[in-house]
């Protein structure tokens, strides 16, 4: 029997790469995706006509309980992508990010608590631990909300902790460290570096060049996802699923320009600079626990895994959805 899933936010980054994921994997997808007057299914939209007829497509909205339990009947497992994501952009508008972020959690959880269904992965992100207070950052690593973004990232993670905790809802939280490929929107800073560059003449805009990340192939994390959704030795957890090495954004941005074979000159634009108190100076992930639980590592080298995403942009049909000129919040 073919197991269903349903990926919220499948319209998005991640969420598209993952719909791709369980599609190999053998299951049946449906791809609840942000309703809009224009009918667009985001990143969706670029896959192979061929693979999009297979794909169940449920247009809504996760901050609308009913739309969410009508898109969860009848699933096998739920991957609960869709949120806002922008840190930037939180700082604006953080009411925004609590309905979302938060409400929207709720509604899954309760959507799925309802309904039975057998298998609940809500994401997180490592930017709920705020800048590491030690390395490697394990899941004990204590939670800081160092941006409205990040602080309804933690409330989402605790309502998923409680759902289990206090109604048995078979839920495990992943929590991707700071994941890049192709499709990742243009407010993220490796999209940032490859179109300035490759609509540029060298100089790239950046904000603090020396905070570092982790950074973890969109394939790797979708597989961290598959994984743990299986393992029942997960359900109540909050998991890391990183690479377990770190670079700085200065390193990050040489390295691109070298693989692309272009002169860079790095200017930092106090725009794109956060808050000194909201800046998340360095991110390494833990990945024992993921790895003890389900024997995942990452699989793609951080180099390899550059080629593949400057590749893409590369051979991007159409490139004016990044707008390379402004700053992405």
């Amino acid at each position: 029997m073919v197991k269903k899933a349903i990926v919220t936010g499948a319209d998005g980054f991640i969420g598209s790469h993952l719909v791709e994921t369980l599609m190999e994997a053998g299951y049946g997808v449906r791809a609840f995706v942000l309703y809009n007057s224009f009918n667009s299914w985001g990143w969706l939209d670029s896959l192979p006509k061929e693979k999009l007829k297979e794909i169940e497509v449920f247009p809504g909205d996760v901050r609308d309980p009913n739309g969410v339990r009508k898109a969860v009947s009848g699933m096998d497992v739920v991957f609960h992508l869709a949120a806002l994501i922008g840190i930037p952009y939180s700082y604006h508008s953080p009411d925004m990010y609590v309905d979302t972020n938060i409400r929207g959690t709720l509604n899954i959880l309760q959507a799925c608590r309802a309904l039975g269904v057998g298998r609940v992965a809500v994401t997180s992100t490592s930017e709920v631990y705020g800048t590491a207070q030690y390395v490697p950052i394990d899941e004990k690593h204590p939670l800081q909300g160092q941006s409205p973004y990040s602080a309804t990232k933690i409330g989402a993670d605790k309502i998923a902790e409680s759902f289990y905790l206090s109604f048995g809802v078979p839920v495990v939280t992943v929590r991707p460290f700071n994941t890049y490929g192709p499709r990742q929107s243009a407010r993220a800073v490796i999209p940032t570096i490859i179109t300035q560059l490759l609509q540029g003449e060298g100089r790239v805009k950046l904000g603090s060049l020396h905070t570092t990340r982790d950074l973890n192939y969109v394939e790797d994390t979708c597989r961290g996802f598959l994984e743990l959704a299986d393992c029942e030795a997960a359900l109540g957890k909050a998991v890391n699923v990183g690479s377990g090495r770190e670079i700085s954004i200065g390193e990050l941005a040489s390295t691109i320009a070298k693989l692309m074979n272009r002169d860079i000159e790095i200017m930092t634009d106090d725009e794109r600079v956060r808050p000194a108190d909201s800046e998340v100076e360095r991110l390494l992930c833990d990945n024992r626990l993921i790895e003890s639980l389900t024997g995942w590592t990452p699989a793609v080298s951080l180099e390899d895994g550059l080629r593949r995403t400057i590749d893409w942009f590369e051979n991007a049909a159409d490139l004016s959805r990044y707008k390379s000129d402004i700053y992405n919040i």
